[in-house]
């Protein structure tokens, strides 16, 4: 065997980029929301079935770990978008370029952010 052929980088010493990064956490957002259609079918069935399925429904929503899966989803929700939108600038032939991609990973988290924090102020 060859002394100096190429190793594998160690796990514990490889750093993921930033655009390797938003590029799984889109992937895993696509299927939070897909599980989330299932809250909000939920959510039109109690809405549906008369008062006392609203009342229970309503009830459950106002536990502090339901709320924030609903602001996790709303914001799974944003991510997903925004990097969407990076995706139809990628077919577009645009922002490509080494220098711009970390730049607008962070504008992508950045928008999606905002856009979460202005539903939930605006709500």
């Amino acid at each position: 065997m060859s002394a100096n052929r190429p190793l594998s980088p160690h796990l514990q010493v490889y750093r993921l980029p930033l655009t390797g990064l938003i590029s799984i956490t889109h992937r895993i957002t696509g299927v939070l929301l897909s599980i989330g259609l299932l809250l909000f079918a939920y959510v039109l069935y109690a809405m549906a079935g008369g008062e006392g399925t609203y009342q229970a429904m309503q009830t459950f929503m106002s536990f502090w770990l339901a709320q924030w899966v609903y602001w996790g989803f709303i914001y799974a929700l944003f991510f997903h978008l925004c990097h969407g939108i990076r995706h139809l600038l990628w077919d577009v032939g645009k922002t490509f370029e080494r220098a711009t991609l970390t730049g607008y990973a962070l504008l992508e988290l950045a928008c999606s952010a905002i856009l979460t924090l202005l539903t939930f102020f605006l709500s």
